[in-house]
């Protein structure tokens, strides 16, 4: 599976979704949430980052998404 395309770029930062990790570990995206939440000490705060629902929309008009795909390469 090719990495590359799953990377974006926002507002100068390089980011990955969560859903499109949870495809390279081969596990629900619901799953991988719960295993960050649950070990928060190992994942590096400066490596993650969780968009609020009025940024999220933000971004899907930005990018003329609609809420069932949210893709913005």
């Amino acid at each position: 599976m090719a990495i590359e395309p799953m990377i974006y770029v926002i507002c100068g930062q390089r980011v990955m979704l969560d859903s499109d990790l949870a495809k390279l570990y081969g596990v629900e995206t619901k799953h991988l949430n719960r295993q960050v939440q649950r070990n928060l000490k190992r994942f590096p705060a400066d490596l993650m980052l969780q968009l609020f629902e009025i940024e999220e929309e933000s971004l899907m008009c930005q990018f003329g998404t609609s809420k069932s795909q949210f893709d913005i390469r």
